[in-house]
């Protein structure tokens, strides 16, 4: 036991020690950075600092507020959900419609700002999320590199001013260099890549339907902006996995992308990939067979991008479950060992624990038996894996006495919904009757990931919100005789899935309804906005001149209100698709299961137990005197040497501080927006602050322009 106290108390010293810089930073004093997207290149929202404890976190005020002043408040659709660099007393940081900037991090004051899309037109603007920014070092060189839209640009942290000598004029497109024509790709970056020497290794958001890119991991040369190793995650002839996918999948499958961030083991070279699904999303009669390297976590060498491991969370998925985050490196005591191991997160609100080496699960891992598919063309994987420890952090069955008893009405609009649903076991394959998927399709976990302490501990917050998978056959477009039967369904291949059946787009509450669209956008609006996407909205640049005037036209033309029932009736029921993202909810717009609706939880990784699990927020239509419910939420926790966990994520625009080691809630504060992002921490003059940016916008909360500052008074 003593052994292990002082292993520990090394191991902290050692992390105050990395984190620390000795002698003055730009403002004179000692100086805590946060240097790195969510706190490490291990990916553990982790600081050693402990100025903000558990003895005096009640006494923290608002130190500051910076507006960024590109909000689209009106309509609600913008976002912010960046976890800002701090290197220096000064805060890197991205705006709603994705300016870059810099400012003092005492005062929030701005230093200087960068518009990637100065004399663009307005509507290229705002080109969905930015999630964090990479920082490089080497002697006294500097750079911040980040993704925004279709590029990866290199930045001077000092000015602002892009370097001219990476890529073309400071920005490299991540369009190019993926095997197939860049015109034809939809490929951004929301989420920052991480750096290894002088390397940055960037995965992709891609499209997640029929003409998807494939999401190949690239590493770019810092410097030049030169691609120096592509891992395949869709394999050529040859590689390792080519022969889990149909012949020619190398030349057109899509997908397989990592979104979700990465962590990196510095010391033995190895980068720690997350990666999502193959396309077409819920439907692969097109990719049968496993689909390695969808649904992965990959260990690749970070100097040459060769496979070390890996390991298939998903085999040919069909309900979107991408590993949703960033695998937590820790260290564990199993079996009497101290072992450095990788932590991976699912939606699905499962914890996968690895040997880091060697890839060898910690606690064992079961293939169970799944059910076969009823879709005509599909063929369901027969077995999936799951962990025997630990044990899930998010409820895995919707059954009769977990349906809502918030009104009696509730109760029975729910229950009469329920009755007709595919239900049960984990990984029902979709219906055309429609099938329950819980945890949702946003987890479980998420995007957020999961912060991690020294001593083996994992917390992770989930939100519990069931949703509806279903079907619907898919007709041909170029089966249709008119544009607008033609336009009607390529919105249903296209757009469907995110607008919904209805064109109201309701489902994700970011996504703007379409009807009525001819009174607000003329035709060539939507061409362009087809073409090249917009906000959160993909491009669909596979999609030619003639096709894009007829799904125009149906927009204009037609009312989306009546395409459900046309679809169906012009399909010859040879494909399918999913007719939308589809929270299940009460009449009243409430979850349809019993409260909690979010969880913080923590988790014991050194014995595969959990600790304690909390609810997390409080609806903001229900009461505020009411017990808390919980709530969606978005964006993760950060945990400190303070015993603090510090997290904001919540509908109801609050950040909170729970004590780590029991799940206490010791303080709480109201924000200008709700914060669907992750804090950091830092220190400036002997001073710890704490930061989140409050951007609002999703699941119909109002969008905000703020990153707000708390501090102890001094």
């Amino acid at each position: 036991m003593r052994f292990f106290i002082l292993i520990s108390s090394i191991i902290l010293i050692g992390l105050v020690v990395v984190s620390c810089k000795k002698g003055s930073g730009r403002f004179g004093g000692p100086t805590v950075d946060w240097g790195y997207y969510l706190g490490g290149q291990d990916a553990n929202h982790y600081s050693s600092l402990n100025q903000i404890n558990t003895e005096n976190v009640g006494q923290l005020k608002p130190a500051w507020t910076y507006h960024c002043g590109d909000a689209d408040m009106d309509k609600n659709l913008t976002q912010m959900q960046c976890n800002p660099l701090v290197i220096d007393g000064v805060l890197y940081g991205t705006s709603p419609k994705l300016s870059v900037f810099a400012l003092d991090a005492t005062t929030g004051k701005e230093i200087w700002r960068f518009n990637p899309f100065e004399g663009s037109l307005p509507d290229a603007d705002g080109l969905g999320v930015n999630r964090g920014l990479v920082w490089w070092a080497r002697g006294e060189e500097r750079r911040l590199l980040v993704g925004i839209g279709t590029y990866l640009y290199a930045i001077d942290p000092e000015t602002g001013k892009l370097f001219s000598d990476f890529g073309q004029g400071g920005k490299v497109d991540l369009r190019e260099g993926l095997g197939r024509n860049p015109a034809d790709l939809y490929v951004v970056a929301t989420t920052p890549g991480i750096v290894y020497r002088d390397l940055i290794v960037v995965g992709s958001r891609v499209s997640e339907s029929q003409g998807a890119a494939p999401g190949f991991v690239r590493a770019y040369n810092v410097r030049t902006g030169r691609i120096e190793w592509t891992f395949h995650t869709i394999p050529n002839p040859g590689q390792f996995g080519f022969d889990t996918w149909p012949r020619m999948a190398w030349l057109n499958a899509g997908g397989a992308n990592s979104w979700a961030g990465m962590s990196i083991d510095t010391a033995k070279g190895t980068v720690f990939v997350p990666t999502g699904s193959a396309t077409d999303d819920f439907y692969g009669a097109n990719r049968k067979g496993a689909n390695l390297f969808s649904n992965c976590l990959l260990a690749l060498d970070a100097a040459t991008g060769k496979r070390k491991w890996h390991f298939q969370a998903v085999h040919h998925d069909l309900w979107d479950r991408d590993l949703p985050a960033p695998p937590n490196l820790v260290t564990v005591t199993h079996e009497g060992k101290r072992i450095e191991a990788v932590a991976q997160i699912t939606k699905s609100g499962y914890v996968f624990l690895f040997d880091r080496e060697s890839g060898k699960p910690l606690f064992p891992v079961e293939e169970i038996p799944a059910q076969a598919s009823t879709l005509p063309g599909e063929k369901a994987w027969p077995t999936q894996p799951l962990p025997s420890s630990p044990p899930p952090f998010a409820r895995q069955r919707f059954d009769k006495e977990d349906i809502t008893q918030r009104t009696p009405e509730a109760q029975a609009y729910v229950a009469s919904i329920w009755a007709g649903l595919r239900k049960g076991k984990p990984f029902i394959p979709p219906s055309t009757e429609g099938t329950i998927l819980f945890p949702g399709f946003d987890g479980g976990g998420e995007w957020g990931g999961a912060a991690a302490t020294p001593d083996g501990i994992l917390y992770v917050n989930a939100s519990e919100m069931p949703w509806i998978l279903q079907m619907v056959p898919s007709a041909d477009p170029a089966a249709e005789s008119t544009p607008i039967a033609k336009g009607r369904s390529l919105y249903q291949r296209n757009c469907m899935l995110c607008h919904g059946k209805d064109g109201k787009g309701a489902a994700l509450n970011t996504v703007p309804s379409l009807v009525g669209l001819r009174n607000r956008r003329k035709a060539e609006e939507v061409n362009t906005i087809i073409k090249k996407g917009k906000g959160l909205m993909p491009a669909f640049p596979q999609l030619n001149d003639e096709e894009v005037k007829a799904l125009s036209a149906f927009l204009l033309e037609a009312e989306v209100l009546e395409a459900a029932p046309k679809l169906a009736s012009k399909s010859k029921a040879n494909s399918f698709v999913m007719n939308g993202y589809v929270r299940f909810k009460d009449q009243e717009g409430f979850p349809a299961i019993t409260p909690p609706w979010g969880t913080l939880s923590a988790i014991d990784l050194n014995q595969g137990k959990i600790l304690w699990q909390q609810t997390l927020g409080h609806h903001p239509n229900l009461p505020a005197s009411d017990k808390p419910s919980g709530c969606e939420n978005y964006g993760g926790p950060v945990v400190t040497a303070g015993n603090i966990l510090f997290i904001a994520a919540t509908m109801d625009a609050k950040i909170r501080a729970f004590d780590r080691r029991d799940g206490r809630l010791l303080w709480e504060a109201p924000l200008p927006a709700a914060g669907f992002a992750t804090p950091c921490t830092y220190m400036v003059n002997g001073r710890q602050y704490v930061v989140v940016a409050c951007g609002g916008g999703k699941i119909g909360m109002p969008s905000g322009d703020a990153y707000v500052a708390f501090a102890l008074e001094e």
